[in-house]
């Protein structure tokens, strides 16, 4: 192969690369809907790091003689059984949650990608074996297998802290088992670009597997791995909240939503606002990230292209 024919596949790759991305961009810009839930999330991410400068009282801070005051001032949203303001404590609530969140998706994309790529890449018998392994974790349930990983880690007691055991012990089971979904996803993608001729191309030109892995495929699947890690994320935020609210998930005094779900649980008769706010702002934040997913979606799908 001469160097014009390198260059004429390099430029033809590039070229489609970049027409798909800007092509994207406009049909996403034209979704209105999943623009306003990206500027939520942005918010609500914005809200998680600026919250010691924005949360009119620390998220610990008690008022004993202001206890399970109704919301009005000089607490906006109330406050709990200690006295504490329910407007920190859910500002502080989301930069526990989002960052469980996200780091856990991130975790889960990044073993994911690397046991699906190396699956779909090698193929054959090796592959067959992986995904065999997939399968079987795919069968259980993903509530049953991350309550059962959170139990055996605690069980073992790597910390003594028992509230850093709590939300180091959250993060390991969310992104153990987030990978499995991202690993088939990313595996599926890598047969399909594989069979391409820029990939036989950079083969014929004694390339080796994983450069072609880094710098010819996963490139070029970065939108369905996306798309696919905006719907992780709101789904690792949920379980989080729940395995807190039963009692599994993270301990005070921590304040995630489902921390703060959990607490208002116990007084949602005589304290309602104790129980809405934290459930209203989870419902929020979980809408905002399954829209924006739609759009993100719809806008790399060529077959939404007019």
């Amino acid at each position: 192969m001469t160097q014009s024919d390198q260059v004429k596949i390099k430029t033809t790759k590039d070229s489609a690369a970049n027409s798909l991305w800007n092509d994207s961009y406009i049909r996403l810009k034209k979704n209105r809907l999943a623009i306003y839930s990206f500027y939520f999330i942005c918010l609500i991410i914005l809200t998680g790091i600026l919250a010691p400068l924005i949360a009119p009282y620390s998220f610990e801070t008690t008022h004993m003689d202001d206890a399970f005051k109704s919301p009005g001032m000089p607490y906006l949203f109330g406050t709990d059984g200690l006295g504490r303001d329910m407007l920190s404590r859910l500002i502080y609530g989301a930069r526990l949650s989002m960052a469980v969140g996200v780091i856990t998706a991130i975790l889960s994309l990044l073993f994911g990608a690397i046991y699906g790529g190396i699956s779909g890449w090698i193929g054959g018998a090796t592959d067959g074996v992986m995904m065999r392994i997939v399968d079987i974790l795919y069968s259980i349930p993903s509530l049953v297998l991350l309550i059962l990983v959170k139990v055996i880690f605690d069980s073992f007691h790597f910390f003594e802290n028992p509230e850093l055991r709590s939300l180091v012990g959250m993060l390991l089971a969310l992104s153990l088992v987030g990978w499995v979904t991202l690993a088939r996803v990313v595996r599926g993608q890598v047969l399909q670009v594989k069979q391409l001729t820029y990939i036989e191309a950079a083969q014929s030109l004694g390339i080796k597997g994983p450069r072609i892995l880094l710098r010819h495929i996963f490139p070029n699947i970065l939108g369905p791995i996306i798309v696919l890690l905006t719907f992780q994320i709101p789904s690792n935020i949920l379980a989080e909240s729940f395995l807190s609210f039963i009692g599994l998930g993270l301990k005070p005094p921590y304040s995630s939503w489902g921390v703060l779900a959990s607490d208002g649980w116990r007084y949602m008769r005589s304290y309602p606002y104790l129980i809405f706010f934290p459930s209203l702002i989870l419902f929020l934040t979980m809408l905002a990230f399954n829209l924006f997913g739609d759009g993100l979606r719809d806008a790399f799908d060529p077959k939404m292209k007019k």
